[in-house]
């Protein structure tokens, strides 16, 4: 159980502070294994090879300073050891100096992370054995090692830092952090080559879901992004042809249903003017309104393509209406003016909902926000609104409501259907919900 709860949190705070992004994710998993690699690399080289390496340096160091202090004491009293300081020089390459009998400065404060202080004076201790000084603190090139011998004089001993210290340590950490650089940076770029496809794979679909036109994809990087690639375009292909063969299809059946209905009002005509024969007459009216209302529809959506439309102006088109219409209708706007749509059918898809709200309602409110990345415009009316339940069925073609709240200016009941296709062709969607005045709130919303 609370187990389970730790996961949660887990997954929850990895969430909330991981990058979201393809591209970050990738240099995430490429650089993480490399710090902890590197980690553990230079702890262990640390802990084991560099204080290894350290200790022997000292030993030998102090082995050698042993030799010296024996071979002082077997010297007659009084005697200068310029031999053996001759030989230190030499073979040793060590600076000794025996100055006269005298006490040993006070010790300096060690280092808080000093190796060479600390396995110095361990060895010292270890193989000399007598009262000693070491001077390691600081930048020098030389270490100091002072040494009261037995008879009480100094023997002082000027050593070079690298003799008795792992002096290279920075040239592995060096060219550690450099190679990482390097593999890092080959990383960035080999990723930033896979990504971008994937990047380009993305609009494409993005383009093709708002109509725009992407004859410039090709599908390139990985076998696997090609392959989704090559998937994308034909399943285009098989989107357009199906546009295309229903355009055709309703082109045809328009033709055959309008020769028809002109010789339904060619029968009509001459039939006379009878108040029998005018619930035929209208019904044959909304038929034809039916057929061309639809087919533009179909072909404009198919056929337009995306240019810029200016929302003052439609919105200013609406307020003209309503004047006309008696009816009160005020217009509030955030943002650009221009917008990229498809025009004609954008234009429809605001004119559909906005008749229909003027119809049925005394007072309207449209509301425009262009954002950067939606376009929200939301109509509220006083009118009779429709139902919960029903509000999504009114989307569908030819469902009516006793209000007939769903029907467009023709009476054709495709009004909202049409407004949601064109609204999703956008890439965007149109929902309904309860308006504040009282009535119904349409909103559109598409990318912008």
């Amino acid at each position: 159980m609370f187990g389970g709860e730790a996961r949660r949190r887990a997954g929850r705070f990895l969430r909330r502070h991981l990058p979201i992004g393809l591209y970050a994710r990738s240099l995430l998993i490429v650089i993480i294994p490399m710090v902890l690699l590197q980690s553990v690399v230079a702890f262990v080289f640390m802990e084991r090879h560099w204080q290894m390496v350290t200790e022997r340096l000292s030993a030998a160091v102090t082995s050698d300073i042993a030799a010296l202090i024996d071979l002082i004491a077997r010297e007659p009293e009084g005697s200068d050891h310029s031999a053996i300081s001759r030989i230190a020089s030499e073979r040793l390459n060590l600076n000794i100096s025996v100055d006269p009998a005298g006490e040993l400065p006070a010790p300096r404060p060690k280092p808080f992370f000093d190796i060479l202080d600390e396995t110095l004076s361990d060895q010292i201790s270890r193989q000399i054995r007598l009262p000693y000084w070491i001077d390691t603190v600081g930048n020098s090139k030389i270490v100091e090692i002072r040494i009261r011998l037995e008879g009480g004089e100094i023997l002082r001993i000027y050593a070079r830092r690298s003799q008795t210290y792992a002096s290279n340590t920075h040239i592995f950490l060096a060219w550690m952090v450099g190679a990482s650089l390097v593999l890092l940076t080959i990383a960035i770029l080999f990723l930033r080559g896979q990504i971008r496809p994937i990047v380009a794979l993305a609009e494409a679909a993005e383009r093709f879901g708002k109509g725009q036109k992407m004859e410039d994809f090709s599908p390139r990087g990985a076998v696997e992004i090609r392959r989704a690639g090559f998937a994308f375009i034909k399943m285009r292909e098989r989107i357009e042809r199906q546009i295309e063969q229903r355009t055709a299809m309703l082109s045809g059946v328009s033709h055959d249903l309008r020769t028809i209905l002109t010789r339904f009002k060619l029968q009509l005509a001459l039939a006379g003017d009878h108040p029998d024969l005018d619930g035929l007459n209208q019904d044959v009216d909304d038929m034809q309104a039916m057929l061309e209302g639809y087919l533009a529809f179909a072909r404009g959506a198919a056929e337009e393509d995306v240019g810029q439309l200016r929302l003052t102006e439609l919105l200013a088109r609406f307020e003209a209406e309503a004047d006309l219409a008696g009816k009160v209708l005020s217009v509030a706007m955030e943002g650009s003016d221009a917008i990229l749509v498809r025009p004609n059918a954008f234009t429809r898809l605001v004119t559909n909902i906005v008749s229909n709200a003027l119809r049925y309602a005394r007072t309207v409110r449209i509301d425009a926000r262009h954002g950067a990345k939606w376009l929200t415009v939301t109509i509220d009316d006083d009118g009779p609104g429709i139902p919960a339940d029903n509000r999504d069925d009114v989307f569908k073609p030819f469902f009516r409501l006793d209000e007939a709240r769903n029907l467009d200016s023709s009476g054709t009941g495709l009004g909202l259907s049409i407004a949601r296709d064109i609204a999703r062709s956008h890439g965007g969607d149109v929902t309904l919900a309860d308006s504040p005045l009282g009535g119904l709130r349409a909103v559109i919303r598409v990318p912008a």
